[in-house]
């Protein structure tokens, strides 16, 4: 991916047509003289969906269920080689999550 203007695509004008510092349309700037661009003006107008809302709270309730004690008891078992992987009920509970995300994104 290319960034910056293709040869066959000719470059932005600037706002207003001015080119000089001093806003004369036409003229280059002065060598070493500063292009001051007039204020940036609101465009566009961002609204996000009724789901989308829904999705953004959702994710900012955060449990504040924290069992450090549990961290620490894995963190050592990783630590001496002991943890192990139950594959099986990994697999079980992504498709739940996913069976669950899934309905409630269909209602």
């Amino acid at each position: 991916m290319k960034i910056g203007n293709p040869a066959d695509k000719p470059s932005a004008a600037p706002v207003g047509g001015r080119t000089a510092a001093s806003g004369e349309a036409g003229k280059p700037a002065a060598p070493g003289a500063a292009a001051t661009p007039p204020p940036a003006e609101a465009s566009t107008t961002v609204a996000l969906s009724s789901q989308a809302t829904q999705l953004l709270e959702g994710s900012r309730q955060v449990s504040g269920d924290f069992d450090a004690e549990k961290v620490e008891r894995i963190a050592q078992a990783i630590s001496d080689g002991k943890f192990e992987i139950n594959a099986p009920a990994i697999a079980d509970k992504l498709l739940a999550n996913a069976r669950e995300v899934l309905g409630k994104s269909q209602h």
